[in-house]
Formats: structure tokens, sequence, C-alpha cells
């Protein structure tokens, strides 16, 4: 019986949170971080850390490209001078030091070049500074909780098209259409979910990942932040987005058997926005009962 009204309650509570999210911020402004067709390069950055390691990617290919360039001339070099018909007799000695030295301090120069320019953007992502907002992000098999601690409520985000939400995994009409009633295009099936993070423009967002279950992965591409979510372990991440769009991502770790269909949506909106949609999501979040009150209910009876 308390399983049972445990079961209820809970899905009782996922469904007022489903109703909820209908009533709150729809506008999803331009949709950005998408992949399209064809699209063989990195999503266009959204903040100063995906620009950083976007060029720190593109640096990191002219030294490989160098590279690469230079061994293929020696290789050429070798094939035609030193071949058996150019060099019948080839000669017998076993060192060369400046040849030994060159290739030895040589890498060493490139990787210390690499990183004092890699390091930078690393202790950029890790140092974590003061955040505006911070929110706490749990995944589950297979969905993320969303907690904004300092305002004091949560909800849980599913893909639109999960059994969850409507449909089996399948772009159905029933899908599409729930897909645009929240805002989405029926081609962002996959992509799109019934709650989306909303923050303001230019705030600094810290984010708590954690996970319920096993490792998942939180990430936005065009925000350049990735962060797993390990079971007993809180790990912070940051950003600050410089545009206003709704932006996707996707969990990064393998988690099980629906882990290609938990995404991940952020909308970034104007700080008016954003105070009109924290106030709703207040009033709105705070009518429901949480999980640990449906447990104190269910043990109760």
């Amino acid at each position: 019986m308390r399983t049972k009204s445990l079961t209820l309650g809970l899905t009782a509570a996922f469904f007022a949170a489903s109703g909820a999210v209908s009533a709150v911020a729809q506008s999803a402004g331009e949709m950005l971080g998408a992949p399209h067709p064809k699209g063989i390069d990195f999503q266009e950055p959204a903040t100063e850390l995906a620009r950083d390691l976007q060029w720190l990617d593109g640096m990191l290919n002219w030294v490989i490209g160098v590279i690469v360039l230079f061994v293929i001339a020696l290789i050429a070099i070798v094939v035609v001078r030193f071949n058996r018909r150019a060099n019948p007799t080839p000669a017998t000695f076993t060192h060369n030091t400046p040849i030994e030295v060159a290739w030895t301090i040589v890498p060493i120069l490139v990787l210390v070049v690499i990183g004092a320019y890699s390091l930078p953007v690393l202790f950029k992502q890790q140092e974590i500074p003061e955040g505006d907002i911070y929110i706490k992000v749990t995944g589950n098999q297979w969905y993320w909780t969303y907690d904004y601690v300092d305002e004091g409520f949560g909800f849980d985000s599913y893909m639109i098209g999960q059994p969850a939400t409507v449909g089996n995994y399948v772009r159905t009409p029933e899908v599409e259409q729930a897909l645009i009633d929240a805002g989405y295009t029926p081609d962002q099936f996959l992509l799109a979910t019934d709650t989306r993070v909303v923050v303001p423009v230019g705030k600094v967002v810290v984010m708590g990942v954690t996970g319920s279950d096993v490792i998942h992965s939180w990430t936005i591409p065009a925000f350049g932040v990735k962060q797993d979510a390990v079971p007993g372990r809180v790990a912070e991440l940051w950003f600050n987005a410089e545009r206003t769009g709704t932006f996707f991502g996707q969990c990064s770790e393998l988690c099980g058997k629906d882990h290609a269909y938990m995404p991940i949506t952020v909308e970034v909106v104007s700080e008016e926005d954003y105070a009109t949609w924290l106030a709703e999501a207040k009033e709105e979040y705070a009518s429901l009962d949480t999980g640990a009150q449906l447990i104190q209910l269910a043990s109760a009876e």
C-alpha cells in the first residue's frame, strides 16, 4: 500500500509539473546550438569559454599540420635520397648526436608552447567564479533534475517523446504537436525537453553537477562546458551566456539503454524576462509536492 501510494503521488506530481511547464516561459527565442545537415564545424560560441576552446583547437590544428608536413617531407627525402638505387652502399654509423638532441629538444619546446596556451584555458574553466545564479543539476536514468537552490524550487526535465511525456521515442503526430506547443519545431525531436533551464543573459551561472544512479555528463557545446555527473560527488561548472536564445546539449556519458534520450535545453533570456519567468516558476513549482514530502506521506500510511 505504501509503494502504491508513493507511486501515485510521484505520478501526480510529475503530471502537475508537466502542466506547469506550459504556463512558464514558452517563448524559446532563437534556436541555437542544434545540429544541422552536413555540419562538420563547432557550434557558434555563445560564451568566452567556448571561444577560447575553439581558438585553442584551431591553434593545435596548425601545430599538428606543420608537424605532419615536416614528417612527410622527411619521409620523402629518405625515399628519394636513400633508396637502394640512389644509395647502394648505406652508411654504418649508429649515432648522430645533433639529430638526437634536436628530436628531444624540439618536441619539448612544442609541448611547452601548447601548454602555455592550453593551461590558461583549463584554469579558466576549473576556477569557479562567484555565481549570480546557482543551479544544482542531477542526472537520472534518463532525465535531468534542476534545483534553483537560492530560489527554493526545482523541476525535472524530460525529452519530449519519452514515455514520461508523450509517445514512445517515436516521432508521431502527437509528439510533433507537443514539440510545437512547447515552442520547438518538429525537426528538434530528440533535442527538445518539456522544461528548459532558464537563465539571464550576461550573468555568471554556476552549476553543481551530480548523479543519482550512474555516471551522466551535462554539456552544452555552444557554452564550452561539459561535466560528469558522478553519484556521491558534486562537481561544478560555470558559464556566462552572451546572447539570448535556446541552446541544446545531450548527456555525454553512456548511462544505460536510454542514454540517447536525455537531451538538455537551456534558454537564455533578458534580465526582465528572467525576472518574469522566475516569479511564475516560483508560483507554479511551489504548489507541487516534493519527492521528500511524498515519501514522508507514504511512510506515514
